[in-house]
């Protein structure tokens, strides 16, 4: 997803300021166009269909609460209002209407956890109103419901992601980079709790291997990327250019953070992260997603 030409301009003038001038072509090419939320509000229920995290959903009430393969209901997370959104992405990649739902099970283990996303359209939002859940649900947990606002972000690669020897010099340092990276995200002054489009949090630059592995051929990831592309190579009749064209078009769709005043903690103060493949997300397709954790 290459840059529109005001954030090319943008981040040019950023690598400027910050002296990484060293870094310029390397970081053109790999920072990401992103979508960040922050707590605006404590929510009350008085305005339906917000951009929402925590609390209770906004749902029509012919729609069947999300259920756990067992039967139990799923935990609300995160409403989306796209209309809100669709302002702040500027890679073009969500619906420009309507709304989207991530509910999820038991968050163990931290890989293929069961979840689910729902997308619903404008029209099927005229009913919508606030809906408690049908009984304790999958985490057993409540949680306080904020509203949410957005903003549009660029994200260059993040310590799991960076190469070091692109941006590591004599004179500039990791720690260095981490501070234009902050910079860049505006994370200084601002408590996101969700983040669309940008890199995974983690330890390693695998994320995308894992989910694109499981929604391409329904298998686990072992922790061996070159055995994933290898197995996803095998799913394209040994077409390898289709498949790391496959795992970069794999989409970090949003990254939930631990947030006390929510009540979110994943595992010892994780993220929870929902893939979706491009060809899915641009079709507005969300029936085939994938969600793991990160702690570290």
């Amino acid at each position: 997803m290459s840059l529109n030409e005001r954030n090319r301009k943008k981040l040019e003038e950023h690598i400027f300021e910050q002296n990484v001038a060293h870094a310029s072509t390397y970081l053109l090419e790999t920072t990401r166009q992103g979508i960040r939320c922050e707590k605006t509000a404590i929510e009350n229920y008085e305005t339906p269909c917000l951009s929402r995290i925590g609390g209770d959903p906004d749902l029509p009430p012919q729609l069947e609460w999300p259920q756990t393969t067992d039967g139990t209901p799923m935990t609300f997370l995160l409403q989306l209002n796209l209309q809100e959104l669709v302002k702040h992405d500027e890679s073009s990649l969500l619906p420009a209407r309507g709304m989207l739902y991530f509910f999820v099970g038991i968050d163990e283990p931290a890989y293929d956890i069961e979840h689910r996303v729902l997308f619903l359209q404008d029209d099927q939002l005229v009913s919508a109103t606030r809906r408690h859940s049908p009984g304790e649900t999958a985490l057993e947990e409540q949680f306080a419901g904020y509203q949410l606002g957005a903003r549009a972000t660029l994200e260059p690669p993040n310590y799991a992601y960076v190469d070091y020897d692109q941006i590591e010099t004599d004179s500039f340092s990791f720690e260095d980079y981490e501070d234009f990276r902050f910079l860049l995200t505006d994370m200084m002054d601002h408590d996101d709790v969700a983040t669309l489009f940008g890199y995974p949090t983690g330890q390693h630059d695998d994320s995308e291997y894992e989910a694109a592995l499981m929604l391409l051929t329904g298998k686990q990831y072992d922790y061996k990327m070159e055995k994933a592309l290898h197995e996803i190579t095998a799913h394209f009749a040994g077409d390898e250019t289709k498949a790391k064209q496959e795992i970069q078009d794999t989409l970090m769709l949003v990254e939930i953070e631990s947030d006390n005043e929510v009540g979110f903690c994943w595992w010892d103060a994780g993220v929870l992260q929902f893939f979706i493949r491009k060809e899915d997300l641009l079709a507005g397709r969300f029936d085939r997603t994938y969600c793991s954790l990160y702690s570290s």
